[in-house]
C-alpha cells in the first residue's frame, strides 16, 4: 500500500543516506522501523497490563514455600 507522510527534512536526508549506503529500499527501511516501533509499544502495553494485574498483589513467597525453598539449598559457600 502506498501512503504519503510528512517528516522533517533532516530525517528524510538521514534515511536517504542510510538506504543509499546499504543498498536498501526506502520503503523497506520505513516498514522495518514501523514494525519495530509498534512491537515495542505492544511490549509496553503488555507490561502495563501485567503491572495492573500484579500491582495490587504481594510478590512475597508463601511462608511454607519459602521454608521449603530454603531447606532445599545446601550450606555450600558461593
Amino acid at each position: 500500500m502506498k501512503i504519503a507522510i510528512s517528516i522533517p527534512d533532516s530525517l528524510f536526508e538521514k534515511t536517504e543516506r542510510y538506504t543509499a549506503e546499504r543498498g536498501l529500499a526506502r520503503s523497506q527501511v520505513v516498514a522495518e522501523a514501523l514494525t519495530e516501533y509498534l512491537a515495542k509499544r505492544d511490549d509496553e502495553s503488555i507490561t502495563a497490563k501485567l503491572n495492573e494485574v500484579y500491582g495490587s498483589e504481594s510478590s512475597e513467597l508463601d511462608p511454607a514455600l519459602r521454608i521449603a525453598q530454603f531447606a532445599s539449598v545446601d550450606d555450600e559457600a558461593w
